[in-house]
């Protein structure tokens, strides 16, 4: 097989992502996937902002209102913000730490089909019968309630995605362990490889607790279990317990990739080492061991007694500490540097400030008996979309800016950039800060509507106003996309001028075997050490040799859908006078097992790329240049 890029028509193009294993294909199907699923979500976001503009608003009915509220938050946590980082992992980290593939190609494919056909599957609710409706925690007696699909819709959609990303935890945590490039010790792993290690460590330990819980609420639905029926001896807590001891890691497995992006993004556009590199990577590990200790502060209110909120109040106090260490460490990294203010360190610049503001309210909720007050008001919704939008929204929109050219060999417009910043951020400040005082109004939150001459009319209407520019920036970003795409520019190996890490040394974007020869780390910021010396290329950690790759796959979108399929007849099979539920669950299953089976039986040793291959690719881009 030729490692050259051969024109391919349109059919061919969507062939080879259906059946590819290489990580940097799947980071794009997440980025694609993942950007599909946000404007979903921020469309819903819109129509809640509609809704809340006017006083005694009907622009929507309680009922709907209910069903966008649950799906912007399950759309937006699930479905858009852990797949986009899902594809800077892809995209960067096997990059980083030298490697020519993740450990598990395979497995890698079948982790992005289960969470798109589990996303499909939650996101088809609103055609079949109405969407879930017992808010994105779904609590156990809103959702045994909730009469419908919905929910099932929910718990069995998010199953199957939840399995999808325990794979690509599994898939990363192995990589990173045994497929770094000669000489890249752990202390020498680049900050957004580590936190990549972390988060994936964190998916390994918080989603069987979620997959559990799902578990129980499709049984007590579908089959009558009573796991959280209080009437038949079961327990509602347990539920928040469960979901909780998941949904707290989780805020971290989406903010730790989104600091990574950003230790990346300070360095290279101070054009510093990352200051205080040891004390980072230290900070990083201490929030995730720490963030499973705080579940139980989303739960001040259930009654579970002094102790215990004293304790949980600590611990979550305690866990501001690493985070604060490292917003030094960030200013420091600036502070003597010379900093160059792209679209990128405008977003990084803002972010601090911007968090620090979350993480501020986050110690405020910490408290226990100020907790009793601020539960369940829009001050607990401002404090969230501070954390979740101006820490990874920031570093998602940062990223794409950062590594596009690295993935698509183009350049998006620096100008077009900034209006996006510039509309995004002012938008961003302007629909939650205020959201902090209509809280402690007492406004509440998962409210249909407000009535007028209560003083809550002013600033909803401003918070309506910013969603509209948060609107209009991501709307610049897309026609941004769409116009580099068209342009087609092509850019080299290191398109910012100063990129520190390995993935910088390589051409852009990669070529499918990543590197032709595994390269020698000798230090933080190998690349830069390169540079330094006068180098254009790598140091080779090895002699110029055969590669050998993995063969690409139609088999994890078959699992996946046979999964999706099953779903469907678990579903529907209870439905009065329903014949065919049982018939499509075995179906499904038949589908997805007999798929794995034909991968266990089948042997597939993959292919070799010769090294006479490689030496005639080196050899026509030097006719090119």
């Amino acid at each position: 097989m030729s490692s050259k890029a051969q024109k391919k028509g349109f059919g061919a193009v969507v062939w080879d992502y259906l059946t590819t294993v290489d990580h940097k294909k799947i980071a794009i199907l997440y980025l694609i996937a993942g950007g599909l699923f946000f404007l979903i979500g921020g469309i819903e976001a819109m129509i809640i902002r509609i809704q809340l503009a006017l006083p005694d608003s009907n622009f929507v009915s309680a009922g709907l209102y209910n069903e966008v509220l649950t799906m912007h938050g399950t759309t937006m946590i699930f479905l858009a913000a852990m797949p986009l980082l899902f594809a800077f992992m892809n995209a960067v980290m096997p990059l980083q730490i030298g490697a020519r593939d993740v450990a598990f190609p395979f497995v890698n494919s079948l982790g992005f089909w289960l969470f798109f056909f589990g996303g499909v599957f939650i996101n088809l609710s609103w055609f079949l019968g109405g969407a879930p409706d017992a808010g994105w925690t779904s609590y156990a007696s809103l959702s045994l309630a909730s009469p419908g699909h919905g929910v099932d819709f929910y718990a069995l959609g998010l199953q199957i995605t939840g399995f999808g990303t325990l794979m690509g935890g599994i898939n990363f945590l192995v990589t990173i362990i045994n497929m770094r490039a000669p000489g890249m010790t752990y202390m020498r792993m680049p900050m957004f490889t580590w936190t990549t290690f972390v988060t994936s460590a964190l998916i390994l330990f918080a989603f069987p607790p979620l997959t559990v819980g799902m578990f129980m609420l499709t049984f007590d639905r579908m089959f009558g279990a009573q796991f959280f029926e209080v009437a038949g001896g079961g327990n509602t807590i347990i539920w928040e317990h469960l979901f909780w001891i998941f949904g707290h890691p989780e805020v971290y497995i989406l903010i730790l990739p989104a600091f990574g992006i950003f230790s990346e993004i300070f360095a290279v556009f101070s054009r510093k080492r990352l200051f205080g590199y040891s004390s980072m990577v230290f900070a990083t590990v201490l929030i995730g061991f720490l963030g499973f200790m705080v579940w139980a502060h989303h739960m001040f209110t259930v009654g579970l007694g002094n102790i215990a909120n004293a304790i949980f109040a600590v611990a979550t106090m305690t866990i501001a500490i690493p985070t604060g260490m490292k917003i030094f460490n960030w200013l420091l990294t600036m502070w003597g540097g010379n900093i160059k203010f792209t679209t990128p360190m405008l977003w990084a610049a803002a972010f601090i400030p911007s968090f620090l503001m979350g993480g501020v309210t986050g110690v405020m909720l910490a408290a226990a008996p100020a907790d009793y007050q601020y539960h369940d008001t829009y001050f607990v919704v401002a404090h969230f979309h501070y954390v979740i939008v101006g820490g990874v929204v920031f570093a998602l929109l940062a990223g794409t800016q950062f590594y596009w050219p690295k993935m698509f060999g183009t350049m998006l417009n620096e100008t077009l950039g900034k209006i996006t910043f510039w509309t995004f951020l002012i938008g961003f400040h302007l629909t939650f800060f205020i959201q902090h005082f209509l809280g402690l109004m007492g406004m509440p939150r998962r409210i249909w509507k407000f009535l007028p001459n209560q003083g809550l009319e002013t600033g909803n209407l401003v918070s309506s106003i910013g969603a509209a520019f948060m609107a209009f920036g991501v709307i610049v970003m897309l026609i941004n996309i769409v116009v580099t795409s068209v342009r087609n520019k092509r850019v080299g190996n290191d398109p910012w001028g100063d990129g520190r890490t390995l993935e910088w040394a390589i051409p852009s974007p990669p070529p499918f075997y990543n590197f032709k020869q595994l390269p020698l780390v000798r230090g933080i910021d190998t690349w830069w050490i390169e540079k330094m010396e006068g180098k254009k290329e790598l140091t080779p950690a090895e002699p110029l040799g055969d590669i050998h790759m993995p063969n690409g796959s139609i088999l994890p979108v078959f699992i996946s859908l046979g999964l999706f399929i099953a779903a469907f007849g678990a579903m529907y099979h209870g439905d009065e006078g329903n014949t065919w539920g049982i018939p499509v669950l075995i179906i499904g299953l038949a589908i997805a097992f007999g798929s794995m089976l034909i991968r266990s039986l089948k042997d597939d040793h993959g292919f070799h790329i010769h090294k006479e291959e490689l030496i005639e690719d080196d050899n026509d881009k030097g006719v090119k240049a």
